[in-house]
């Protein structure tokens, strides 16, 4: 975590004053502008503002909400902004804390994605997007090794790691196949082997303070954040409507094989196979969106997730690019209104990709406050995250493949491509180099290249 600045230091012994909502509201809009980095730049973010700087909640509260959160499946920072928005301001301070990190990003991917598809045969934008994919597979191949050396352990995870690259990339067995069978392995490992499943890399228990602070380690939970039963069937209840309603209407109007219901049911079950981050959900996404539903081509896939990588927010958002693309292609609303039909699918999909993050939250946030302990990564989702690794490892090879061979085995090796995508993984793997710098270079480059020699 960052260390605390000079400004943090000198009022540490100062009590904050109580923030208001409409406070809160100003900074939730703030950092869904500035959350660049991916999880960990912007849980990093967060815990030098919330913790440090501002304090309004303690070290060990923050990494007690950040340790639910890496368990549950869906993009840990959006759901940790909603916990602790949540716990000061109750439901509505969490749906605000969390639509705010994503609302942002939706509204620059859904105007990215439009200049994408609608000019990307222009010199300049083909030039910048010539660079960025080779850059693209090295950071997914720095993803799979970071993951992977937090995750990896002993010889046991390093099975299951290989195991789920061949099941995906081999006999091409679907993600959530390999995810539950993961868990069983886990599940029946933790019993027979429990130092085997140990999860490594973790958050543990915080021994740091700041100073006081509005939510400290011996501050009473509030009364809105205390179990209930009353309280969770209401989210339940509340939250399957939510759901419910939407594809209903969409089943009613268009029909089930519809692109916009069948978005809207891919992307419900991508939400609830996130575990392991955005990353580990791509290859799924891929899977589906690509090979299956054919909403987008490879490439783009490719091009959408540099888009993600440059823009605020989770990088889940990635899939708002998805929709807008598989919107536009599809012509849903006629040729013109293209647009209209871009918009209007990225943004069910992310409606239908985040609702379960808040849900879980709301639901789960009472059951978590009523201990103040530290949770452990369970047997199971040890060896999740383990299988996430190979499954990453596959998707990094799918990428390499399609921007050094564009035409396949059979057409020309794309050399150039080549030289950018290890130039890209030196300075990330050698120099330490963040992935907006390495994005940034990548596309001068390209754009050169484009300009002055291809």
């Amino acid at each position: 975590m960052n260390q605390p600045d000079a400004r943090a230091i000198e009022c540490t012994d100062a009590q904050p004053q109580p923030v208001s909502f409409r406070q809160a509201f100003a900074f939730w809009f703030k950092l869904g502008f500035i959350s660049f980095g991916g999880p960990a730049g912007q849980i990093s973010l967060m815990h030098q503002e919330l913790v440090v700087n501002r304090r309004w909640i303690s070290e060990r509260r923050f990494l007690h909400a950040l340790n639910y959160c890496m368990l549950l499946p869906g993009p840990e920072a959006q759901q940790l902004a909603t916990y602790i928005g949540w716990l000061m301001h109750r439901t509505w301070g969490g749906i605000v804390a969390g639509a705010l990190f994503v609302l942002p990003s939706l509204l620059i991917l859904i105007a990215l994605s439009w200049v994408y598809i609608a000019f990307g045969n222009l010199p300049l934008v083909a030039g910048l997007f010539y660079g960025v994919k080779p850059a693209v597979t090295a950071i997914v191949a720095q993803a799979a090794y970071r993951i992977g050396s937090r995750a990896l352990k002993n010889n046991v995870l390093w099975g299951i790691a290989a195991a789920s690259f061949v099941a995906i990339f081999v006999l091409n067995v679907p993600f959530p196949a390999i995810v539950a069978g993961a868990a069983i392995i886990g599940y029946l490992g933790g019993r027979i082997a429990p130092d085997k499943f140990k999860a490594g890399g973790g958050h543990g228990k915080a021994d740091k303070s700041f100073g006081p602070t509005l939510i400290d380690d011996d501050t009473p939970t509030p009364e809105h954040a205390r179990f209930r039963w009353s309280k969770l069937v209401k989210v339940a209840v509340v939250g399957g409507l939510l759901w419910a309603v939407p594809m209903g209407l969409l089943n009613a109007v268009y029909g089930w094989h519809h692109t916009l219901t069948q978005m809207g049911w891919f992307f419900t079950k991508a939400a609830l196979l996130t575990f392991g981050g955005a990353y580990a959900v791509l290859p799924y996404v891929y899977q589906g969106a690509v090979g299956y539903y054919g909403w987008l081509t490879p490439t783009q896939m490719i091009d959408g997730l540099a888009l993600g990588e440059t823009t605020p927010g989770p990088l889940i958002m990635v899939v708002a690019f998805v929709g807008f693309v598989g919107g536009y292609v599809k012509v849903l609303f006629g040729p013109d209104s293209l647009f209209l039909a871009g918009a209007v699918a990225a943004t069910l999909v992310t409606w239908f990709t985040f609702l379960p993050s808040f849900l879980f939250i709301l639901a789960g946030g009472p059951l978590v406050e009523s201990t103040h302990g530290d949770l452990k990564f369970t047997a199971p989702l040890t060896a999740i995250t383990a299988a996430v690794v190979g499954v990453i490892l596959n998707l990094a090879l799918f990428f390499l493949y399609h921007v050094l061979w564009p035409q396949g085995f059979a057409g020309t090796f794309d050399g150039i491509s080549a030289v950018i995508a290890l130039a890209a993984a030196v300075a990330l793997f050698r120099f330490k180099r963040n992935v907006i710098e390495v994005i940034a270079a990548c596309a001068a480059v390209g754009l050169i290249l484009q300009t002055l020699i291809l």
